[in-house]
């Protein structure tokens, strides 16, 4: 028997999926979790390390502050319960890439507890629990394509302070994992905690996955597919291992509790090891990291800088600037794009259009650019009252789209109106002019004029467009609509 794909299962309609994430985010401290040593990503291996770090004997860790505020910002993001007394513990594992032989983590006591993740999909909105949220370092990385003969080990990211979120037993389909992942990736980019960069790392997820009966309430065995490095194969993955899982059962073979890995070229998942009973890492309090009591100011103190999340900004976008819902959405994908266009609507009433440049030439300078909106040149000032000449009737929009604005991305300290001067841009609304092109091109389309007094109206356009074409595109649109109006009535 084949696998089934995602649609097979579907319509198979036998089985539910049930799918558990857990999702490690790098934070975006500038050191790591219990020492200064640097975590920017790229150095060469091996040069952000110290006697700390490599767990030397005699050595002693100091707590990272910023990683507590941001474990605790994600946590009241996610409606978690912050737990008032916490302490780290060593988790007691061999690993090449381990260097202390153990992990520092958090184990009875996470710093968050319970909460939820909101996510929509085609199904509709849905609560994804949190089990908890708690604080560890991460390894360091074992490099197997280095050397022909040899593993070689890196040990700059051991250390790195982590998240890791870890949800009930609640996704029941790839779509609803992908959604999940998608409005963490968001979450932790609006707060700033976290670079949400999957492809180097920093946002890193393995997925507990089941399949039973549908109407069933016992879970099924559980596989592990772990170290899944993009959302889309997050998906793919679970797909995949759904459809693997659905056959044994059909075939009427027993699911081994397995840790798997997925293969993205092939779109299947492969045995790393069986694992029949828990692990046992022999948990115990950290003795050289004394426990912390997180103080209610300090808490209040985190919530109050947790910026207005996307929820509230779509509500706000639609129910006051008069947004649509897609709009909306999307201009709230992004914080900093998002901050930008808040910035754009206090220099503009025109709230629509402010979008619609955003959406449109701003979004298009981002994708020729491959820059984000951080790099964008222009102050929101400027671009308002680049709005502002379009809307006074001074300039079109495809004129100001097309011709101004990319002379004043190269020239962003300049007035709008003083290079739309400078380089003969402005619209022409002298009537006595539009009047003498209107006539000349109907003189010239006499036949079209002609159709046009038989009824065929929708021939206005062409002549608007003659008109725009003698004009070198500087005539304005309204009064020629009006003047050729005028003037196809009185012939």
């Amino acid at each position: 028997m084949g696998y089934f794909c995602g649609s097979e299962m579907e319509n198979n309609g036998t089985y539910e999926i049930v799918v558990g994430l857990e999702v490690h985010a790098q934070l975006l401290t500038k050191s790591k979790l219990f020492c200064g040593d640097s975590i920017a990503y790229g150095a060469e291996p091996n040069t952000h390390v110290s006697p700390v770090t490599l767990g030397h004997p005699g050595t002693l860790p100091k707590m990272n502050r910023n990683a507590i505020e941001y474990a605790i910002k994600m946590g009241l993001a996610c409606h978690c319960e912050i737990e008032r007394h916490n302490y780290f513990a060593r988790k007691n594992y061999f690993y090449p890439d381990l260097p202390k032989g153990y992990q520092v983590s958090q184990h009875t006591t996470p710093i968050c507890q319970g909460g939820y993740v909101k996510i929509k999909t085609t199904a509709g909105e849905k609560q994804v629990r949190l089990n908890r949220i708690h604080m560890e370092e991460d390894a360091g990385k074992s490099l197997h394509d280095v050397d022909e003969q040899y593993t070689c080990i890196d040990y700059n990211r051991a250390g790195t302070p982590l998240i890791e979120m870890v949800t009930e037993p609640d996704i029941r389909s790839s779509e609803e994992a992908f959604a999940y992942l998608t409005e963490v990736r968001k979450l932790v980019r609006y707060l700033g905690i976290c670079d949400g960069n999957m492809e180097e790392g920093s946002l890193r997820c393995d997925a507990n996955i089941s399949v039973r009966k549908k109407g069933e309430t016992r879970l099924g065995t559980r596989v592990e597919v772990k170290n899944l490095n993009s959302i889309r194969n997050v998906k793919r993955a679970i797909d995949a291992e759904a459809a693997r899982l659905i056959r044994i059962l059909e075939a009427g073979e027993t699911i081994r509790q397995q840790t798997r890995s997925f293969d993205a070229n092939t779109g299947t998942t492969f045995s790393i090891r069986d694992k029949e009973d828990a692990d046992d890492y022999r948990y115990f309090a950290d003795p050289d990291l004394p426990p912390f009591q997180l103080q209610e100011t300090f808490i209040e103190k985190i919530r109050a800088s947790i910026p207005v999340l996307q929820e509230e900004r779509v509500k706000k976008y639609i129910s006051e600037l008069q947004l649509t819902e897609y709009d909306a959405a999307v201009l709230t994908e992004d914080r900093v794009l998002s901050d930008y266009f808040e910035e754009l609507t206090r220099h503009t009433p025109n709230s629509k259009a402010a979008a619609n440049w955003i959406l449109g030439p701003v979004k298009s300078w981002m994708n020729d650019t491959n820059n984000e909106i951080d790099a964008f040149p222009l102050p929101a000032a400027k671009l308002a009252a680049l709005i502002q000449l379009v809307d006074a009737g001074k300039l079109s929009f495809t004129m100001a789209s097309s011709k101004l604005f990319p002379e004043l991305l190269q020239a962003p300290g300049k007035d709008p109106e003083e290079i739309a001067t400078e380089k003969n841009l402005l619209q022409q609304s002298d009537a006595s002019v539009l009047t003498a092109a209107v006539d000349a091109v109907l003189e010239k389309l006499a036949d079209k004029v002609a159709e046009y007094k038989k009824g065929k109206k929708g021939l206005l356009s062409l002549f608007v467009g003659e008109v725009m074409k003698q004009t070198r595109g500087k005539a304005d649109p309204k009064l020629t609509n009006e003047i050729l109006l005028d003037r196809l009535k009185s012939k």
